[in-house]
């Protein structure tokens, strides 16, 4: 495995991960997908860690989708021996790992996020943008469809409407369109991008990771339950955080009037 495809830099508790492939424009080959999913799967046994930042080495492109000259030599190759599903469960067991990390990770989108880029953001728990960044999924006119979970997860932030003219058309969305519309909450300059995503990071760094574990684990479990089930599962994670020292900490610092100190226990 090339370890060179993702590399990483660490930062007090936050760790940056850039996609590394610039002169490709940051396209997701297999091996860079496999790259990607080891380096999540190592971090998620780092008890210090408290945001993970995801963007794109160079500075015109965060992805620009899975790369196409893997796609073309699938198209050619004998379906016994090469399945195109597997290509799609392999993007969504990425995706879906990234969603369900038990820390919160920022996409720091500098430039083009397209087809599986985009799907790359949208499975990210918050997205900051760079002024100059884009946003499609394109794939239909490829003759194919997003297939890395985007035909679920863009509905899901910005409305069925608005997701599916962008791809039924394959349009290219702006930064300060992704924002109104909800796609990315915040924008920055393009030289400003990583110092807002790091502020971002560091907030939440602040902040009683154990709380913040079941706040992402609420949301992202919740949406997809009925209204019962999330609220009874949101009764159930708030009874638990009461055994914590760190809830302890943080009720008796705001009565003290002083900064909490968390230790995730």
């Amino acid at each position: 495995m090339d370890s060179s495809l993702i590399t990483t830099e660490r930062k007090g508790s936050i760790e940056i991960i850039y996609l590394n492939r610039p002169e490709k424009l940051n396209a997701l080959s297999r091996k860079m997908i496999v790259a990607l999913a080891d380096t999540f799967r190592d971090l998620e046994q780092d008890t210090e860690l408290r945001a993970v930042i995801l963007t794109g080495a160079g500075s015109n492109a965060f992805c620009a989708g899975t790369d196409i000259f893997e796609l073309t030599e699938l198209s050619q190759a004998d379906a016994k021996t090469v399945d195109a599903k597997t290509v799609s469960e392999r993007g969504q067991s990425l995706c879906n790992q990234i969603e369900n990390f038990p820390t919160p990770v920022i996409a720091a989108i500098n430039g083009i996020a397209a087809g599986g880029g985009c799907e790359l953001a949208l499975a990210c728990h918050l997205r900051i943008a760079s002024s100059n960044a884009s946003f499609s999924l394109p794939e239909t006119k490829l003759g194919v469809i997003p297939a890395y979970g985007g035909t679920q997860r863009l509905g899901r932030e910005i409305g069925s409407g608005r997701a599916l003219e962008m791809m039924l058309t394959g349009k290219t969305v702006g930064a300060e369109e992704a924002q109104q519309s909800g796609l990315v909450t915040r924008l920055a300059g393009p030289a400003d991008l990583l110092v807002e995503a790091e502020s971002l990071a560091d907030e939440i760094a602040q902040l009683a990771p154990l709380a913040i574990r079941a706040c992402l684990k609420a949301v992202t479990h919740g949406i997809e339950l009925p209204l019962a089930d999330g609220l009874a599962m949101e009764a159930e994670l708030f009874a638990g955080l009461f055994a914590t020292e760190d809830m302890r900490e943080g009720t008796r610092a705001f009565l003290e009037k002083r900064r909490p100190f968390f230790n995730g226990r």
